[in-house]
């Protein structure tokens, strides 16, 4: 065997989701985020046109960042609609990480791959971040929603017409035990045809 497969197994297993609300305040090295980029340029891509834009917002750029999205929000519903417990956690969350990325997906000029797949490329991407960030000890949390998908938001992280900003990705320490998962069996999930 190439790889060992009980490790590959228990790093998928192990992934799990931790929000910035559950990190602690100790800063992620440079060189582990470049190597979680890393890992994410190794995701499948169809016609390898390697569709995933990355924009890393770390220290003060995080403070912009969680204001833009709170107004972003503010300015998007209506005063029936708004909450400010939301606004609140639009402005705070990314300064509770040591890092974000926005996960970009940039299209290809020519679109001779459907946007499905180049989503489904960015989102493989994302799977590869996760995992490496889990074998680094990281906490990891994708959000998405209204903001991130707005047009405000492309124009803030400078995307072309067609490009898409598929969610932000919070990374940190995680300041909690490490969280047990739990899947249906593979009965469940699974339709076997011969």
């Amino acid at each position: 065997m190439k790889h060992s497969l009980s490790d590959i197994k228990e790093l998928i297993k192990d992934r799990r989701t931790i929000k910035p609300e559950d990190f602690k305040a100790r800063k992620v090295l440079d060189d582990q985020i470049k190597e979680i980029l890393n890992s994410a340029r190794w995701a499948p891509t169809h016609g390898k046109t390697e569709p995933w834009h990355f924009v890393v917002f770390q220290e003060e750029a995080l403070k912009d960042l969680g204001k833009f999205m709170a107004e972003t929000y503010k300015n998007s519903v209506s005063k029936e609609d708004f909450f400010q417990k939301k606004y609140d956690k639009f402005l705070n969350r990314p300064s509770l990480s040591s890092v974000v990325i926005a996960i970009c997906m940039k299209r290809q000029q020519i679109e001779k791959i459907p946007e499905i797949e180049e989503i489904a490329a960015v989102a493989c991407s994302v799977q590869n971040i996760h995992l490496t960030a889990t074998a680094y000890g990281l906490g990891g949390y994708w959000s998405s929603g209204q903001v991130a998908y707005s047009k405000e938001m492309k124009s803030y992280l400078n995307l072309g017409e067609k490009d898409l900003c598929l969610g932000l990705f919070y990374i940190g320490y995680p300041d909690i035990d490490w969280p047990r998962g739990q899947r249906k069996t593979l009965e469940y999930k699974t339709e076997w045809r011969k």
